[in-house]
């Protein structure tokens, strides 16, 4: 069927606790969401078998739009759309059973194994450990950690085009000692994938063949100055959904259903990220919360970046971002007064019942705090992860890449985000969008002027591998359906005393209306501002503060409205909370008012 034939779309996401369903159809020339379901995913026991949660959330669907999508025995699709019955395209991502799990090696940590770890973060993996030569582990231990970790695949690289062998040979004796088993799928071979050094594929032969499923593919760093990381990718999406997926409870059954390869829910959400990016020609971040990891995306310079922290999340993962946000950070956002044994009993509840989600205004206000520290640490790895060499056919010389490598100068300048996305149930979910904004202010802390928005109702893993098949159908429901504009945040940086003027600001509507102010620090100023609209905004901050001009310096731009409209956040970059705990409860509860956070507070 070709792209002008097309009129009805179905698109699902399998994710670790609940798989979601578009139905997305051509209505006077152009592709709208129609109507969405949901139901858990069916990965595990008693069910374990994915395609049931598939089929139970097209069932929703079916129900919503009124016409029959699965054939009579609800056990397939019907396909293409035939007397009113049906959908003419499906396409679907996944990330249950915990995704995809690699490890990755590489001859220098800082170079082939920092371009390995970013070729797997691209395919929308989950990196467990980097092996390489001079990582300070001994041969026995990393065969150990090999063993323990029983990932789903293993990228062997390193060695530059034409350059000695020996290191990378030696890093394929170590995986032939291992002797590692797949995760999934007793009696199978692990699949290596080997982006190395040309001249060594038949050594690597030699040693890993019998051993493991091996794949070969271009070296992922032919020189010192360049990476060439797009087959990598290609290839490693192509052995998840050949070993992995093929072995995962049910995926057979739904990979026939499918008219596209299923790809890895992250590297589907980083396609269309970069697609906006592109299109729109803005920077952009990005975050995914889910209830076992937390993906960040970014586009800066035209350069794309990923992270995934699987140890973040907000139901299987949650005991994890307690654990390492510690218990001050995640109390600092709650504004009320709460003992430790309570928090950590909510928190524990929380991981044993992941689908559960809060009743009480207070179990939601503690959930929101555990996703700001969630959001915070994962983005926190991402600017770590998201430096030195970067980008396909990138020159530079040889000094740079060992000064890049030496300095870790991040990628990621808050200064010049334009645009700031949020996505994952806590994010798309949360009862009123000023808490969704609140929360994305409070994790990544913009700078300057930032436009914040949200995926209404979490589709962007649908639209990032439906825009592998049909990119015109997936822009137009990403920018009618999918994004809801919150409203800009505007921020300067400097240190913060309370009760002393940190900006003066000018904001002139459309219609002529100029609301002029001078805000202190430590607040929060929300200028109402709709959905669709502009307006001029002029700041001129204090001495020691800085609009991303100079310090001091004044500033004028465009600022685009929103739900929540033009917030101005005064707090400072990075702001600091009261040691005393009723000055902090009272210092939050103030910020919550301004913004409408909760009602009665």
């Amino acid at each position: 069927m070709s792209k002008g034939d097309i009129q009805s779309i179905l698109a699902t996401d399998c994710g670790s606790t609940t798989t979601k369903a578009i139905l997305i159809e051509k209505r006077d020339g152009v592709f709208r969401l129609i109507v969405r379901g949901e139901a858990p995913t069916t990965v595990e026991a008693p069910v374990e078998d994915v395609t049931q949660g598939v089929l139970n959330a097209v069932s929703e669907v079916q129900e919503l739009a009124g016409r029959q999508i699965l054939t009579d025995d609800g056990r397939a699709i019907i396909k293409p759309v035939t007397d009113g019955k049906g959908v003419d395209l499906y396409v679907s991502t996944s990330s249950a059973g915990g995704g995809l799990q690699m490890m990755v090696t590489g001859v220098v940590k800082t170079m082939s194994g920092e371009s390995a770890t970013r070729a797997a973060l691209g395919a929308g993996a989950i990196v467990m450990d980097v092996l390489a030569t001079n990582d300070g582990r001994l041969p026995y231990q990393k065969i150990q950690r090999i063993r323990h970790l029983r990932p789903d695949m293993i990228l062997l690289s390193g060695g530059v085009d034409g350059g000695t062998t020996s290191h990378v040979v030696e890093l394929a004796e170590i995986i032939a000692a291992a002797n590692p088993k797949a995760r999934l799928g007793v009696g199978y071979e692990l699949p290596v994938l080997y982006a190395g050094n040309n001249q060594a594929q038949d050594l690597i032969k030699e040693r890993l063949a019998d051993k493991v499923a091996l794949d070969i593919t271009d070296n992922l760093r032919p020189t010192l100055e360049k990476e060439n990381l797009m087959p990598t990718r290609q290839k490693i999406q192509h052995l998840f959904l050949e070993h992995v997926m093929s072995h995962a409870p049910g995926y057979p059954h739904l990979m026939e259903l499918t008219d596209e390869d299923i790809m890895p829910t992250p590297g589907a959400v980083g396609d269309i990220m970069q697609l906006i990016s592109k299109r729109m020609g803005i920077t952009v971040v990005g975050a995914d919360i889910g209830g076992a990891t937390t993906d960040v995306f970014s586009v800066f310079s035209g350069i794309y970046n990923k992270s995934v922290s699987a140890n973040y999340g907000m139901s299987y993962s949650i005991s994890n971002v307690f654990a390492e946000a510690g218990l001050e950070n995640i109390m600092r956002w709650v504004p009320f007064e709460m003992e430790e044994h309570d928090l950590r009993n909510r928190v524990k509840n929380k991981m044993i019942r992941p689908t559960t989600i809060p009743s009480l205004l207070e179990e939601l206000m503690v959930e929101q705090a555990c996703a700001r520290e969630a959001l915070r640490l994962s983005f926190d790895q991402h600017r770590s992860l998201a430096v030195g060499l970067k980008g396909i056919q990138q020159e530079r010389t040889i000094g740079d890449v060992f000064e890049q490598s030496m300095t870790g100068q991040t990628l990621v300048n808050l200064k010049d985000l334009n645009m700031l996305i949020g996505s994952g149930g806590v994010l798309s979910h949360a009862p009123r969008r000023q808490q969704t904004a609140m929360m994305l202010i409070d994790a990544f802390l913009p700078e300057g002027i930032t436009q914040l928005t949200v995926d209404s109702i979490f589709m962007m893993p649908q639209l990032g591998v439906l825009a592998k098949v049909h990119e015109d159908a997936a822009l137009s429901v990403f920018e009618r359906d999918c994004l809801i504009y919150l409203g800009t945040c505007v921020s300067p940086t400097g240190t913060v005393k309370n009760n002393e003027a940190v900006l003066d600001f000018t904001l002139t509507k459309k219609n002529g209306e100029k609301i002029s102010k001078t805000l202190k620090g430590g607040e929060l100023n929300v200028i109402p501002l709709p959905v669709g609209e502009t307006a001029r905004v002029f700041v001129k901050p204090k001495w020691g503060f800085d609009m991303g001009a100079g310090d001091g310096k004044e500033i004028e731009a465009e600022v685009h409205g929103g739900v929540v409209g033009v917030i101005f956040d005064t707090r400072g970059r990075p702001f600091t909370f009261p040691k005393d705990n009723a000055e902090r409860v009272k210092l939050v509860k103030s910020w919550y008012k301004a913004m409408d956070l909760y009602p009665g507070l």
